[in-house]
């Protein structure tokens, strides 16, 4: 085909889509030759410091963020139960594990499987007769063949080979051993470790043991089998097995809690769709007498190991403050009363941020209210939580950013004093646009432009607060959820920024460049999440980060106390018909600069994120009203291609390079790569 037949196709296809739907990115670029301008004016102070708050994070049991994450057990559904999963969750356990279906066949509960399938059917489950929850299950043996059942787990060996366990057994006839082993992964005849616990007792009793698995025995991320076996002809009911890593910190992995440290994030909000069916007491008093019950919001087990204290717990170890969401769907007011008093004794103070409610907006909450619902029920669990303490700050459920004048209004019909901020959410998924045919290289600027277009629609929020005689300079937004996903509408194509890749983190810098700029009425903000997505991962053993991680982690440990104004001349781009939650955003930056001062003045932070896709953009940075000595610090997070991720196998794909750069008299001179996020620390 000649050319010109290529460009009249090219027209004919232009021409034949409707117009209102063809996404455009129209770039104004600065001259090519010339580098960026920028000047900082040091002297010329925001009006409004730099909360701590807007450096928070958000924990939610979904996935494998809490269990098989954050807690350190390594046995899942560890009490022999039923009805843990949703159908859908089973399914695809079945088709990653297709051995399961057979398991299940014969009795067992998912996720455990028979030492031997060839032994058949010597399994029986027992509802009532149990030491946990309401079932147990019967082994029953065989003289002279192992008999037992096993279940796949990924140890830690990397970093601990000694293992603490226990279990519970009610011994019913035959010989009374129970043996625990650890074994290589199909292969029962090849045991690494194992232990005998003498099991007569009648009445069900917990018995403890330890294996250590031999150096070099078992590589990281690979399969190891834990078997419990039966002796000869015994028959012995089972239940509320444990296996954790000696080095975990009373259940928390160790190595999750060293990164969320690391991550110096101020705040953990404990709360998401779970929340709206979540009753706290579940989750208190002694962990071997918690019952396991089906997350309903997410289909996967909720054991309750890790309840209030195993939060608050956490919340300690990495220096951060509690932010709960209560339960307005099925939970009652008097009921969160009683959470808030609990936590306050436990804490031996008050004053902490408790959300009322979860999304109440969606009906895939549990009990959700409607419209007309909503403003009394928020009152009333206001009215109950202040009772129990007056100093707690309450975050009454808000809409979506893109979405949320109707309800968000009838929230302030509230009495004053109802709630202290409104929360807002943006979990956006970048692939989905008005045109459906975008190239990667136009969804990634349309991705890369959302923080902007979310700071004007946060100026437009908090002029809707203000226009509310109740609660006009007494309410503010909290930005309690935000996250970027992708492949909604393309399957499993990952050519999008999304949560874990370097196009993910580029738009989290972007996102907290506009967090500083609008502190003064987004003063609350919790990254999805501190576990999983946008956080921290553990997959076959092996903890690792998001690149976002490391954009929030270069944010968060800034001394960052006081914007101070910056002029640019970057070029700039707009968005029409672009992402479909936010379609239109003008004079997107190329090259974003955000200037902090420390507290003392003496220090100097520049944020910068280079959106454009193929330019290292140089600059000339002036700095009025601060002169900076000896050498800037330069933090550059940056990948060979914004789809780069990390993951187990290879986790420091992308993470931050540190480098010095020598002051010189005059602007500072600074190259920019493309597709970046750069901290510059400069000192007086």
């Amino acid at each position: 085909m000649t050319s010109r037949n290529l460009l009249q196709t090219a027209l004919i296809a232009f021409l034949a889509a409707p117009a209102f739907l063809l996404a455009e990115v129209t770039t104004h670029p600065s001259g090519k030759s010339e580098p960026v301008h920028i000047r900082v004016h040091a002297e010329e102070r925001a009006s409004y410091t730099v909360p701590r708050t807007i450096f928070g994070s958000f924990l939610e049991p979904i996935g494998n963020s809490t269990y098989n994450g954050l807690w350190a057990e390594t046995l899942q559904n560890p009490s022999f139960e039923e009805n843990l999963w949703s159908a859908r969750a089973i399914a695809q356990m079945v088709k990653e594990e297709p051995q399961l279906e057979r398991a299940s066949q014969l009795g067992l509960p998912l996720p455990w499987e028979p030492l031997a399938y060839s032994q058949g059917n010597r399994y029986e489950p027992r509802w009532g007769d149990a030491a946990n929850s309401w079932r147990s299950l019967d082994i029953i043996g065989v003289p002279g063949v192992q008999t037992g059942v096993r279940q796949r787990v990924f140890l830690p060996v990397h970093r601990e080979l000694q293992y603490s366990g226990s279990i519970y057994v009610k011994h019913l006839s035959g010989p009374s051993t129970i043996e625990v082993s650890l074994r290589r992964r199909n292969h029962p005849e090849d045991v690494f470790s194992s232990s005998k616990v003498e099991a007569s007792a009648e009445a069900w009793k917990k018995y403890s043991f330890t294996l250590n698995v031999p150096q070099g025995k078992l590589m990281r991320l690979e399969p190891a089998d834990f078997v419990i076996q039966v002796d000869g002809d015994e028959r012995a009911l089972v239940d509320q097995v444990s296996l954790l890593p000696a080095d975990a910190i009373n259940g928390l992995d160790p190595d999750e809690v060293a990164m969320a440290k690391a991550m110096n994030t101020s705040v953990v909000r404990f709360g998401g769709n779970f929340t709206s069916g979540y009753h706290w007491r579940d989750g208190i008093g002694p962990r071997d007498k918690r019952v396991s019950m089906l997350n309903i919001a997410w289909g996967i087990p909720e054991y309750n190991q890790f309840g209030t204290d195993e939060f608050l717990q956490f919340c300690k170890l990495i220096g951060a403050s509690p932010q709960i969401a209560l339960n307005l769907g099925s939970g009652t007011a008097q009921e969160a009363a009683d959470w808030v008093r609990y936590v306050d004794e436990r804490e031996k103070r008050g004053g902490f941020l408790w959300e009322l409610g979860n999304e109440l907006w969606g009906n895939w909450n549990l009990g959700y209210p409607t419209l007309e619902q909503l403003p009394g029920r928020t009152t009333d669990f206001s009215k109950a939580v202040r009772a129990a303490d007056p100093q707690a700050k309450l975050i009454a459920t808000g809409q979506d950013a893109d979405v949320y004048q109707k309800w968000n209004a009838a929230q302030l019909t509230d009495p004053p004093g109802t709630f202290d901020y409104l929360s807002t959410h943006f979990v956006v998924t970048t692939d989905r646009t008005q045109d459906h045919r975008d190239a990667p290289d136009e969804l990634a600027e349309e991705a890369f432009a959302l923080p902007v277009g979310l700071g004007r629609k946060m100026r437009e929020m908090q002029q809707q607060i203000d226009q509310s005689p109740n609660f006009k300079d007494k309410a503010h937004i909290a930005f309690t959820e935000w996250l970027w996903v992708c492949c909604g509408g393309r399957g499993n194509n990952a050519d999008a920024p999304r949560f874990d890749n370097m196009g993910g983190a580029l738009t989290t810098a972007g996102f907290f460049n506009m967090l500083l700029e609008n502190a003064d009425i987004v003063p609350i903000s919790d990254m999805t999440g501190i576990m999983e997505f946008a956080g921290i991962w553990k997959k076959r053993g092996q903890v690792y980060a998001a690149p976002a991680y490391y954009a929030f982690q270069m944010y968060s440990t800034a001394d960052a106390y006081v914007p101070v104004k910056v002029d640019s001349d970057s070029g700039f781009y707009d968005v029409r018909h672009g992402i479909t939650r936010l379609p239109d955003i003008q004079n997107v930056p190329y090259l974003e600069m955000v200037g902090t001062l420390n507290q003392a003045g003496n220090e100097l932070t520049l944020f910068c994120v280079n959106r454009d896709l193929t330019r290292d953009l140089p600059a000339e940075i002036a700095v009025d009203g601060f002169q900076p000595k000896g050498v800037a610090k330069v933090e550059v997070l940056s990948s060979a291609s914004i789809y780069d991720t990390n993951d187990e196998v290879r986790p420091q794909t992308v993470v931050p390079r540190q480098a010095t750069l020598p002051l010189t008299t005059g602007p500072l001179q600074y190259t920019f790569r493309h597709e970046s996020v750069t901290r510059i620390v400069l000192h007086r």
